[in-house]
Order: structure tokens, then C-alpha cells, then sequence
């Protein structure tokens, strides 16, 4: 529920008795194997995720805590989808960051393509 888990039981206690009081109710979610959020186009997937599930005037919001990695939508979770990467787009963004062919092309694929996102990561 807490990123760090930097609370102590006292505390978890008295922010329980307080929500209570409020009318809150909170409770882990066990057994999380993965969360998967589907968009238009990719999909988000936490895999070993903490899920937290917050109820308060008449609703239900979860909190998801983990490691999120984007695939394209309808890609296998055990098999990362491969996007073609050009030549030119591996050139460019080495030559913007002055890094490696290789190493310019591994982060391509590791962000579907995106030029911009790329060169940020590489800067």
C-alpha cells in the first residue's frame, strides 16, 4: 500500500481508525499475479503488483503499485513484440547522443520506435 513500506504499525492503526471514521475502508488485494491496462493502441502490464482497493462514498478505487512495461496491444505477455526499426532512425538518434549504433537501436526497440522518447532516454 506504501511505496517503501515506511510507516509503522501505530501509524497504520490510527490512519485506519481515522478512515473509518470517514466513513473509508481500505484492504490489500492478495494474489496479484499481474495488472494489465488496455489502451487503443499498447497495453500496460505490472507483473508481481500490490493492489490496493479504497472504498468511500459508494466507491471503489484501486491503487497499483509495481513495475509497469508497455507492449503492443495483443502482443504475447512471454514474447515482446519486435518493431522495425530503420536504419536512418538508428543513425539519428546515435548521432543526437552521441552514443553507439547498438546501443541506440536496443533503446528503439525498447521504446516501440519513438524517436523523441530515445534520444531523451539516451541524453
Amino acid at each position: 500500500m506504501f511505496p517503501g513500506g515506511k510507516i509503522s504499525p501505530k501509524q497504520l492503526k490510527q490512519m485506519e481508525k481515522q478512515m473509518k471514521k470517514m466513513g473509508m475502508n481500505m484492504r490489500e488485494l492478495d494474489g496479484v499475479e499481474q495488472v494489465v491496462i488496455t489502451l487503443k493502441d499498447k497495453e500496460i502490464v505490472i507483473k508481481d503488483a500490490e493492489v490496493s482497493i479504497m472504498k468511500a462514498m459508494g466507491q471503489e478505487t484501486y491503487q497499483i503499485v509495481g513495475n509497469a512495461e508497455e507492449r503492443i496491444k495483443g502482443a504475447d505477455s512471454d514474447e515482446a513484440a519486435e518493431v522495425e526499426i530503420s536504419e536512418e532512425d538508428i543513425e539519428l538518434v546515435a548521432s543526437q547522443t552521441g552514443k553507439t549504433k547498438e546501443e541506440a537501436e536496443k533503446i528503439l526497440q525498447e521504446v516501440n520506435g519513438d524517436l523523441a522518447e530515445a534520444i531523451m532516454k539516451l541524453s
